[in-house]
């Protein structure tokens, strides 16, 4: 089984079925709310943290891509900012992502929602 796990405290999830699961479809016509009912709470809200984890680990490393965090040449923290500076990239990926994110969050918890259904 492949896990992933970004968090501590946030228990693996299978992301075998995440494969082409980015616009989920309900072949049997069962509303959201029905769905929801069928997983317990805590294991909802742990395929949710599990899911925006995912997102912000991604948006990171967008963020890093994009040179957020460089080191200024004029103005450097020298190796203090160097070290830090994944842990700030980190937590504006987080922020993003409580403030909706783009998206891929939800698109994932839909998708291990689904999944957890099936079985």
């Amino acid at each position: 089984m492949t896990e992933i796990s970004y968090l501590s405290g946030v228990p693996p999830v299978d992301v075998r079925p995440l494969r082409g699961a980015l616009a989920p479809e309900k072949p049997n016509g069962a509303s959201l709310a029905e769905e929801s009912a069928r997983i317990p709470a805590a294991r909802d809200r742990a395929l949710r943290e599990a899911a925006e984890a995912l997102e912000a680990g991604f948006l990171s490393e967008m963020l890093k891509g994009a040179g957020l965090g460089k080191l200024s040449e004029e103005f450097g923290g020298g190796t203090g900012e160097d070290q830090f500076s994944s842990y700030l990239r980190d937590a504006q990926a987080r922020e993003m992502v409580k403030s909706g994110g783009i998206g891929l969050a939800e698109s994932l918890y839909q998708a291990l929602k689904e999944r957890e259904n099936d079985n």
